[in-house]
C-alpha cells in the first residue's frame, strides 16, 4: 500500500478519535470557517469520499454524482447548502459512522488500484498517491476549525505532514493559474522544520525569495486555515510574500484567505513569544 493511502487512513484516525468525544451540542455549534457546523464540515468530507470513492470504483456513477451536484450548484445553491440537502437529516454520531465507513471504503479502493492509475476529479485527473494526499490534506485542515471552536490543542504533528508540505509546494504554479495571474519565474526557496526536528528543503535558494519556518505554519497558510501573519513564518522577497498571500492547495475557484487575527490561535502567539529574543 502507498504510504499516501496509510497516511490518509491515519488521519482519519486522528479525526475521528476527535469527533467520537462530541457532545451532542457540538454537532451543531458553528465554527470559524465560513460559518460551518461541525455537521457542515462532516459532511462536506463525507460527500468528497463517496465522489473519491465513485470515481476510484465507477467512473460513471462519478460522472453522474458529479453533473448532479453540478446541477443543484447551478440553481443557486451553496456548496454547504447543496450537501445539506443532499445528505438530509444524517448528522451527528450517525453522520460520523457514515463517513468512517466510506473513509475505509475509498482507501480500499485506492490501495487496489496500480500506483500509476489516473482519478478523475472536478478539476484535472489525479494519480493515486496525489489524490490521497488531496483527501488527507482535507481531513488535517477542516479537522483544525473544529479544534479552533473547542479550545483544544490538536496533537502534535507527524511526519504525515509531509505530504501537505509537498502539496503546498507543488500548487505554486496552480495559486497563480487559478487566478488568471502569469505564474512568477522564480520559484521560492523553500527550508521547514520538520516535526521531528530535521530540516525538509525545496528548489534552489533564489534571489533573495524564501519561506522559512515550521513545516505546521506553512501547511496552515497553503492549505488558508491561519493567514500568513498569524504564523511565525519568514518571508523574504516580494515574490514569495505575494505566493503566501494567495497560496491555495486545493481544487476550486480561487479562495481567500483567512484575514489577519480571524483565526489566529493564543498557542501561535506564546510560540512567537518564545523564539523572541
Amino acid at each position: 500500500m502507498l504510504q499516501q493511502i496509510v497516511d490518509l487512513e491515519a488521519e482519519g484516525q486522528e479525526f475521528h478519535r476527535l469527533l467520537a468525544a462530541l457532545k451532542d451540542d457540538d454537532w451543531q455549534r458553528a465554527t470559524l470557517f465560513k460559518g460551518w457546523t461541525i455537521n457542515d464540515i462532516v459532511r462536506h468530507l463525507h460527500m468528497g469520499d463517496t465522489m473519491g470513492l465513485a470515481s476510484a470504483t465507477d467512473a460513471a456513477q462519478f460522472a453522474a454524482l458529479l453533473a448532479d451536484i453540478q446541477a443543484r450548484r447551478a440553481t443557486g445553491l451553496s456548496r454547504v447548502e447543496e450537501t445539506r440537502e443532499r445528505l438530509g437529516d444524517l448528522a451527528g454520531p450517525r453522520l460520523l459512522e457514515r463517513w468512517q465507513i466510506t473513509l475505509d471504503r475509498l482507501c480500499a479502493a485506492l490501495a487496489a488500484k496500480a500506483p500509476d492509475a489516473r482519478l478523475k476529479w472536478s478539476g484535472p485527473d489525479m494519480g493515486v498517491r496525489m489524490f490521497a494526499t488531496a483527501r488527507q490534506m482535507e481531513v488535517w485542515s477542516h479537522a483544525q476549525a473544529i479544534y479552533d471552536l473547542l479550545g483544544l490543542e490538536r496533537p502534535a504533528p507527524s511526519s504525515r505532514l509531509r505530504n501537505i508540505v509537498e502539496l503546498g509546494v507543488r500548487t505554486f504554479a496552480w495559486a497563480y493559474r487559478n487566478r488568471g495571474l502569469p505564474v512568477p519565474p522564480v520559484v521560492p526557496h523553500i527550508r521547514l522544520t520538520a516535526p521531528f526536528g530535521e530540516a525538509w528543503e525545496w528548489h534552489a535558494p533564489s534571489a533573495g525569495q524564501s519561506v522559512a519556518g515550521e513545516a505546521i505554519d506553512f501547511c496552515q497558510v497553503v492549505t488558508q486555515i491561519r493567514n500568513v501573519a498569524d504564523t511565525a513564518l519568514r518571508v523574504e522577497g516580494d515574490g514569495a510574500k505575494h505566493w503566501m498571500s494567495i497560496a491555495q492547495c486545493f481544487a476550486g475557484p480561487p479562495e481567500t484567505p483567512p484575514a489577519p487575527g480571524t483565526r489566529r490561535r493564543v498557542v501561535n502567539a506564546v510560540r512567537e513569544a518564545v523564539r523572541s529574543p
